[in-house]
């Protein structure tokens, strides 16, 4: 018969070390990988990977001189041959490793097999990367990084370059509006549009930037930033002032640049140029990033009088979509809907908008227009997404890539206190010094400062 006392008093101990495996997992799950989800899966890696590989498709027939050599010194069967592995680089949320492609083989057959790897060794996802011809790099994620965000210590930064989400793989997803210029972004109340902008706004406020606001919703989502704002407006007709003004900057930025180009005798190529990039430095504009809270508020009318007025904003945002990069004029439109039902010029003005980022929507059809035109794949994920996880998006740009992205918490009140610390790195830029909003009031008890009025131009 058994000791049923020298068992519970065995059972006991592994019935607490599981239960505190299978609350670590839920509850820390980072924790739970680096001690015991790393060392299962690179054993599961290593003891299997010729056969994984075997299985997935991944194997080529060996060279003849190999086949020659193996049979010439050994009397086993000559076998495929898998790609050859790299060394395993553990990571605080996965592995990476290379492979050496074999012949023939390209890094849409690895890819195409990653929902098989991912079950063969056990962790939450497997992305593939292309590093150069004939190596690929394989990301495996240990567990999902998106529930609870936390972005890595070495997110890449540097002038307009903003560290705003993770990726889904682990990786930082930096919005460089050097290599795209203008984007759109959508997405339902509550789904954390909002905290997407306050993390492009804090990243921008620390940089030699000129930020730009138009929130047609009262200033409610860029007012509390105004001590580091270069200009604000908070209405239509605000705006209607505002955006010639940013068309007649960027006309004469074009000018400067027109100057430099008049090429004298002996001029070097290097300082030739046709954006204010290639302009010394001291001679330079400041970039300058206009974001556009709420954009339908600036398609509809409430009047047939107001239509004119309408047709000219939209007509000067689509001049600086279209111009406003050589300038350093970059946009950052922000909307929940964005089709052509809100009226003449919005399809043209979104077909500028280079990248796109997509929360969750009410409907379909709203994923369409922020996706459908460059990625229809990722329309199924941006509709997937539940309303339990804020902050949660599909990114994507016109070349037709795309991926799960999210954004972590940070509060109004810590966004607005980022803006004030950095109130002293505000350009100086005249013609937008009409629009300058008023320094907020000091806030009291954490509450959200109040401000005064916005001045409007005469």
């Amino acid at each position: 018969m058994p000791d049923w006392t020298t068992l519970l008093e065995v059972g006991g101990p592994l019935t607490a070390l599981g239960g505190g495996a299978a609350y670590t997992r839920a509850r820390h799950p980072g924790v739970y990988w680096s001690t015991v989800g790393m060392p299962i899966s690179t054993a599961r890696l290593l003891g299997s990977y010729g056969s994984v590989m075997d299985a997935c498709g991944l194997t080529v027939q060996p060279s003849r001189l190999r086949a020659l050599a193996v049979k010439a010194t050994t009397r086993r069967e000559v076998r495929p041959v898998p790609p050859r592995r790299g060394i395993i680089r553990p990571t605080s949320t996965g592995l990476r490793l290379r492979l050496r492609l074999a012949r023939g083989q390209e890094p849409a057959d690895v890819a195409a097999s990653a929902e098989r790897l991912r079950h063969a060794w056990g962790v939450h996802a497997v992305y593939v990367r292309d590093v150069k011809p004939g190596v690929v790099e394989l990301r495996l994620v240990g567990f999902d990084v998106l529930r609870n965000v936390r972005m890595p210590r070495k997110a890449s930064g540097g002038l307009l370059k903003v560290p705003v989400a993770l990726r889904e793989d682990a990786t930082a997803f930096v919005r460089d509006y050097r290599a795209i210029p203008h984007q759109l972004t959508l997405g339902a109340t509550l789904s954390g549009k909002s905290m997407y902008l306050r993390h492009l706004v804090t990243g921008l406020a620390r940089q030699p930037v000129a930020l730009v606001g138009i929130d047609c919703k009262r200033g409610v989502e860029l007012a509390p930033f105004a001590s580091r704002l270069s200009a604000l407006a908070t209405d239509p007709e605000q705006a209607a002032e505002l955006l010639p003004t940013l068309v007649k900057e960027m006309e004469d930025r074009y000018d400067l640049i027109k100057t430099r180009q008049d090429i004298a005798p002996g001029t070097r190529d290097e300082e030739i140029t046709s954006d204010i990039w290639g302009l010394p430095e001291h001679e330079r504009p400041v970039p300058v990033v206009l974001f556009v809270d709420e954009v339908a508020e600036l398609f509809l009318i409430a009047t047939k009088k107001d239509e004119e007025r309408r047709d000219e904003m939209v007509t000067q945002l689509i001049r600086l979509a279209q111009l406003g990069r050589a300038a350093g004029i970059y946009l950052e439109v922000c909307g929940q809907r964005f089709g052509a039902e809100l009226g003449k010029g919005a399809t043209m003005l979104r077909a500028q908008l280079t990248g796109r980022v997509c929360h969750r929507v009410n409907d379909e059809a709203s994923a369409k227009m922020a996706l459908g035109d460059i990625a229809p794949e990722a329309v199924v994920a941006a509709c997937a997404i539940a309303p339990e996880r804020p902050g949660l998006a599909v990114a994507g740009d016109t070349s037709g890539g795309w991926s799960r992205i999210r954004t972590p918490f940070l509060s109004l009140a810590d966004a607005a206190e980022v803006c004030r610390e950095s109130a002293h790195l505000v350009p100086d830029l005249p013609a937008l010094e009409p629009f300058r909003p008023t320094v907020p009031l000091a806030p009291s008890d954490g509450a959200v400062p109040l401000l005064k009025p916005v001045p409007v131009a005469e």
